[in-house]
């Protein structure tokens, strides 16, 4: 057997009802698919009974232990030359495994990963999200874009790797956040062979609301700070950006603040354009982005709702990484993460 499909769930059957959906109209059906319960307290057992005379079903229930040692469950249990862990809130297109198995056939890899697109389905919100996941404005097109300020590094939602080299370099550690970059990191330090394939693509959901998407990004912040306590040449300069975008912004913010005082109390127009020039970078990033976003998704609804979605993926990922440094490289704190009992609410 040539691939495993594994996919940690954690209280999500309704999502793989529809990922298991797309694998059945895979045109390349040489694999097997490992579906791992991480101690749900709604299972997607009977979800699974569904397609087990369809696909070649595998399903464990496990006690909860996070996304990543639920994949080294799985992967324990895997047959194929090549394990591809997904996320359990992606679809796959019909070609998805088509093209990484012409990817693999023209100039072999010991591990890759595709990007992500949000689907004509989803909400307004989840594709505003998506864009600020995704767009060179807000992330440097790191996570798979065709222009990038970092090389590219497998993500969990998307990443397939030798079961060989897998299973020698331990699989997942124990971080609750950042364990694919953690992962990906040791698989290049090892000198493995890891590659963008840019046309083995999945419609990725990500986060329903704002608020879940904050927690999430602040998560995300937090695990750069704790990655560079492992491995301190992995923080790169774009890691940096959502942190300068928080301090700059709150910056303006304050210094448009001291100007409105200062009208108040003197010469209103001596100090008009410190209260208004502060909102004029801040204004022009939101026009960047509500045209880009508004363009690539065809929709100026989604284009304004991408303005506070890159707001929020750039500060809550800025004040996680902010959070995160001063406790861990100020404080000498341990590893840490945040949102502990309302992650998932």
């Amino acid at each position: 057997m040539k691939y495993s499909f594994i996919v940690p769930v954690y209280n999500r059957p309704d999502e793989v009802d529809e990922l298991l959906a797309s694998l059945l109209t895979q045109t390349v059906n040489d694999f097997e698919v490992i579906i791992v319960e991480d101690g749900s307290s709604t299972p997607c057992k009977s979800v699974c009974e569904k397609y087990e005379s369809q696909l070649d079903l595998h399903y464990y229930m496990k006690p909860n232990s996070g996304p990543g040692q639920s994949r080294n469950y799985g992967a324990e249990r895997a047959k194929g030359e090549y394990l591809i862990v997904l996320d359990s809130d992606v679809v796959l297109p019909d070609g998805y495994l088509l093209a990484v198995d012409d990817e693999l056939s023209h100039r072999p890899a010991d591990a890759f990963g595709g990007p992500d697109r949000a689907h004509a389905s989803f909400t307004d919100t989840q594709k505003a999200i998506s864009y600020s996941m995704t767009s060179f404005f807000t992330t440097g097109g790191i996570r798979g874009g065709k222009k990038k300020l970092d090389k590219f590094y497998p993500r969990s939602y998307n990443m397939g790797v030798r079961r060989d080299v897998y299973l020698r370099l331990g699989g997942f550690s124990k971080m609750r956040f950042g364990e694919d970059i953690d992962f990906s990191i040791r698989i290049f330090k090892a000198g493995c062979s890891c590659r963008l394939f840019p046309e083995a693509w999945v419609w990725h959901k990500r986060r329903t609301d704002f608020r879940k998407f904050f927690r999430q990004v602040f998560n995300s912040g937090i695990a750069r700070i704790n990655l560079y306590k492992k491995y301190p040449e992995s923080l790169k300069l774009v890691h940096l950006l959502p942190m300068v975008f928080t301090v700059g912004v709150t910056a303006l913010v304050l210094v448009s603040a001291v100007g409105r005082v200062l009208m108040e109390y003197d010469d209103i127009d001596r100090w008009y354009w410190l209260c208004a020039g502060p909102w004029l970078p801040i204004l022009l990033y939101c026009l960047l982005i509500f045209i880009g976003s508004s363009a690539a998704n065809k929709s100026l609804k989604v284009g304004l709702l991408s303005v506070p979605a890159a707001f929020i993926q750039l500060y809550g990922y800025g004040c996680g990484f902010l959070t995160a440094w001063w406790k861990r490289c100020v404080r000498g704190k341990d590893e840490f993460h945040a949102f502990d009992k309302t992650f998932y609410n």
